[in-house]
């Protein structure tokens, strides 16, 4: 099997439904997951076994389901023959973890600056580049059809990458560096509701 293919020279790429150019909203979209996905990888590599075990299954778990992410944005059109793999219980699971992580972390009162242990910095950055993926999504979803589910789950997830990273510098004794200029925003280890 040849790694390449050559059919993408001309700036096209294929998508489940047809072609596209490589700079559509669309495969921008679905790239922005696989480039998330690569940075969820360098955090597993990151963590420890000995400390790490849950999280690392989490993020491998989280890893094949933005693959099903990615599927889902790089098709036009859902059939019966390709229906869509995202599932709520996907963010559920998200919801659940972020409880638990919450009430492991210390408590908290104001924004943090992303940063800490190799592994939870690579956190932070698996939070910013799911809310860029998040983003792009919004600006699909306005022009074709997309999985709802995806930009839900891509929102949760970005919260789960931040709830989990401050549990990674807990459990290695590293503290969170608070934003010397925030005001207090979280309270009981949650942001207050904005009104």
């Amino acid at each position: 099997m040849k790694l390449y293919t050559r059919t993408g020279d001309e700036g096209k790429t294929s998508v489940i439904g047809g072609r596209l150019d490589k700079d559509d909203i669309r495969v921008v979209a679905y790239g922005t997951t696989d480039e998330l996905n690569s940075f969820i990888g360098q955090a597993v590599a990151q963590l420890e076994e000995e400390h790490f075990s849950d999280i690392k299954m989490e993020l491998t778990k989280i890893q094949h389901e933005l693959f099903d992410c990615g599927g889902d944005l790089a098709m036009m059109k859902a059939t019966d023959k390709f229906p869509y793999k995202a599932k709520q219980e996907m963010i559920d699971f998200l919801e659940e973890r972020i409880d638990v992580y919450i009430d492991e972390a210390p408590p908290l009162e104001k924004f943090i600056l992303p940063g800490g242990a190799p592994s939870a910095a690579t956190l932070h950055v698996c939070r910013t580049v799911a809310r860029r993926a998040e983003r792009f999504v919004t600006k699909l979803q306005r022009e074709a059809e997309v999985n709802p589910i995806v930009l839900k789950y891509l929102n949760r997830l970005s919260d789960y990458f931040f709830a989990v990273a401050r549990v990674v510098n807990a459990r290695l004794s590293v503290k969170d560096i608070e934003y010397e200029r925030s005001a207090i925003v979280f309270r009981g280890g949650k942001r207050k509701e904005e009104k």
